[in-house]
């Protein structure tokens, strides 16, 4: 049975016939706390980059007025900080092992208490980078109270003999310490002027050759030129200028074929290309023989 179409009446007030409402969501728990907490989140965080813009302003001043025309205006934001509780009460330091804690107190020049404001990060990084263990210095605050230190010290290489003096040096020749050389264990020792200069790559050279290695007590600079070898034997090994790893590689190899390093020898002259020249001990020396007349006088007596 066909449906007869709706005629327009119906269609009207089938479309004004109200549905079915939708009920509004009920808020979570959470959100409604998060609600109820907003007002007391909002100024916490007002006060916050009060806080930041109010450093920020300080830096400024600095940056753009080097001569101090307006010192007075920074003291003023500094003690306004210092009201609002932004004072030192933490140092925190890293990367320290053999620099002297004292001398990093004198470098940073801050106490508990003073105004956070009134630290300059940049000139205690400087200050602190003149202390002879520290290569590299990073120094930054952290509002409201802290101070963060982070410090890259050089590292002991060697001990450095020079007129008498024994000091300790790292890689590049740079003194760190004069006192308490036996706290850093063994370290190779350097001889002579231009051997804390020098010393790293010829050290770097022995230590590729361990049977060698092992003889060296020390490496002398002669004349700030070339270097001998030292053994703990008393040996002198004198090497060539500018082809010590060639010559250090043939000692190796002599010692490996014929036990060189372990004899009696005064010195083992490497300096010519083409020959070794080996000087025995006295005590190594043939005994002397005696002449005729010596010889003529011990029958007579």
């Amino acid at each position: 049975m066909a449906r007869e179409p709706l005629r327009s009446g119906a269609r009207e007030r089938l479309a004004r016939t109200p549905g079915p409402r939708n009920e509004p969501a009920r808020p979570s728990a959470l959100r409604i706390w998060l609600r109820r907490r907003r007002a007391l989140v909002r100024p916490a965080l007002y006060g916050v980059a009060a806080l930041g813009a109010l450093a920020l302003v300080v830096v400024a001043v600095r940056a753009l007025d080097p001569a101090g025309r307006v010192r007075g205006a920074a003291e003023s934001f500094a003690g306004m900080g210092e009201s609002l509780g932004l004072t030192v009460q933490h140092v925190i330091l890293e990367g320290r092992r053999n620099t002297p804690t004292d001398m990093i107190r004198a470098a940073l020049g801050v106490a508990r208490g003073d105004p956070m404001l009134d630290f300059s990060p940049e000139a205690a990084r400087a200050r602190l980078e003149t202390i002879a263990w520290v290569q590299r210095a990073h120094v930054e605050r952290r509002l409201p109270s802290t101070i963060l230190v982070r410090i890259e010290e050089r590292r002991p290489f060697a001990i450095w003999q020079n007129g008498g003096r024994f000091v300790i040096i790292d890689r590049e020749g740079k003194v760190v310490a004069a006192d308490g050389l036996d706290q850093f264990g063994p370290l190779p020792l350097l001889v002579g002027p231009g051997a804390d200069s020098t010393g790293a790559a010829l050290y770097d050279t022995v230590k590729a050759k361990p049977e060698v290695a092992e003889r060296v007590q020390a490496m002398v600079r002669i004349h700030e030129r070339r270097w001998n070898l030292r053994l703990h034997n008393g040996t002198d090994v004198l090497l060539p200028e500018g082809h010590e790893a060639a010559a250090i590689e043939r000692l190796a190899e002599l010692h490996r074929e014929a036990r060189l390093l372990d004899r009696p020898l005064a010195a083992i002259d490497m300096r010519l290309p083409d020959r070794l020249v080996l000087r025995p001990t006295r005590e190594a020396q043939p005994a002397e023989q005696p002449t005729q007349q010596q010889a003529t006088r011990a029958r007579r007596g």
